[in-house]
């Protein structure tokens, strides 16, 4: 049982950049209950002072300062410029200037022992922890973050480890700004996964959740429209499954075909919002409107 969210300012780009950092922990902290393992966020649309957002992550085991060290001198050798760095802990955020290839730069960087990438947007990064929203807040200042959209999750493990690595949101490695969160359970996830490896696709977890985000990306990659492809994943994914995803102009979610994990959603003219419960809704959304369920086989999408 886990909780997921979701929030868009629709009009974001003419009235400018909106709390989505505050709203996803407010909206996250009210569904606690449904998780106390881990929780994340991916803030959308922020403005950013490079080409990319890189967020990066190293284990306890490593030797910290070397790694980054590493990790800043590898962005360097590609021919990336460092606009500005911040550390919390082991967590390294960097603006960077950057002209190649993403998928380069993020192979390059896991040749790092010890590190974990946890996201690379061009206006979107991921920030999870272990421990509630609030506490993570605490960590990382979430609230202070502002963008277009973002996406939001609180976990309680299940069929994997309770770690930094396996929560959520997933980031659709080497593709930037795609980004899912996920309450359910893929059943033909290893024999999906196997397929994308033969393709060359590289999984950073066990986590059946971020295979949602490499399909999802892989069909942006080849013209699909998010719709289309959030409809498509509801014949081509077993098992049951609720899930949101941001892209870098985008929100959606899509469920299976049983409906069996929750999700409502409320929306006005200028903000839409999405979560588990109606708790979460009733955190960013004053005014009295009538929420919607949506059903079995469903999926649905907005825009920037």
């Amino acid at each position: 049982m886990c909780g997921i969210s979701g929030i868009m300012y629709k009009r974001s780009g003419e009235k400018g950049l909106a709390p989505i950092g505050r709203d996803l922990v407010n909206m996250l902290q009210s569904m606690v209950h449904r998780g106390r393992d881990s929780s994340g966020i991916t803030i959308a649309g922020e403005r950013n002072e490079g080409d990319l957002i890189i967020r990066i992550w190293v284990d306890d085991c490593a030797d910290d300062r070397e790694i980054l060290k590493r990790s800043t001198d590898t962005i360097t050798t590609l021919g990336g410029h460092i606009e500005n760095s911040s550390v919390q802990g082991s967590f390294l955020r960097l603006d960077v200037r950057f002209a190649g290839e993403i998928r380069q730069l993020a192979e390059s960087l896991l040749t790092q022992r010890g590190l974990e990438l946890h996201s690379i947007g061009k206006s979107s990064e991921v920030i999870k922890d272990v421990g509630t929203p609030s506490s993570i807040d605490s960590r990382h200042s979430i609230t202070a973050i502002q963008g277009t959209h973002g996406i939001g999750h609180v976990r309680m493990a299940t069929e994997s480890r309770v770690d930094i690595s396996h929560a959520h949101p997933f980031w659709a490695y080497p593709f930037p700004d795609v980004t899912v969160v996920h309450n359910g359970q893929l059943t033909n996830y290893h024999s999906m996964k196997r397929s994308y490896e033969d393709q060359g696709h590289h999984f950073q977890t066990q986590n059946d959740s971020e295979l949602i985000a490499v399909y999802l990306a892989e069909k942006l990659s080849k013209g699909a429209s998010l719709n289309h492809a959030l409809e498509e994943s509801i014949v081509d994914l077993d098992g049951t499954f609720t899930y949101l995803v941001s892209t870098e102009n985008g929100l959606g979610y899509a469920k299976d075909q049983w409906s069996a994990k929750p999700l409502v959603t409320m929306e006005t003219e200028d903000v839409v919002a999405i979560a588990s419960e109606e708790v979460a809704l009733r955190r960013v959304m004053s005014q009295e409107i009538d929420r919607l369920e949506p059903q079995e086989s469903e999926a649905m999408t907005w825009l920037l």
